[in-house]
């Protein structure tokens, strides 16, 4: 199982909408993880979306070094969750198709466990959207907040 998806530029376009309150302008999306991280490239840099977080970083210089990092056991584990993917694989027999990722069935952000059993398949523009809006809900909440609810818009 590849560990790296690509999409169109109009599937990035869709599915990073609901990220407009991060600082995207600019940045070219080219790569992403099966659990949706989009990986996007500016003249700084390699910037990383990370769904499972709600961040952005700018994580490597270049491609090349984005390849490097990604050809170890330990850089797959770190920014691809190599090993949840492959478990996932294996003991659910799940496996993204052309437009899907592995997405949580409960954001663990909202307290879920990171573990294979909360993984599920799903579209990658409504995950990434989904996302976006849960992340932006909750960005400014301090820890601890106990969540009762959330809405999706759209």
């Amino acid at each position: 199982m590849l560990l790296t998806k690509s999409f169109s530029e109009e599937s990035y376009r869709r599915a990073l909408a609901d990220w407009a309150w991060l600082p995207l302008d600019g940045k070219r999306p080219f790569m992403a993880s099966l659990f949706g991280d989009v990986f996007l490239e500016d003249d700084a840099g390699i910037w990383v979306l990370d769904v499972l977080e709600g961040s952005l970083d700018r994580l490597f210089d270049d491609r090349g070094q984005l390849a490097a990092v990604l050809g170890t056991e330990a850089g797959q584990d770190r920014y691809l969750l190599a090993g949840l993917a492959f478990g996932a694989e294996r003991r659910l027999g799940l496996v993204p198709g052309p437009a899907q990722v592995l997405a949580w069935k409960l954001p663990p952000v909202l307290g879920a466990p990171v573990a294979v059993e909360n993984l599920e398949l799903m579209d990658f523009e409504v995950y990434l959207s989904l996302q976006g809006q849960l992340h932006r809900q909750v960005k400014d909440l301090p820890p601890g907040t106990k969540i009762t609810g959330f809405t999706f818009e759209g």
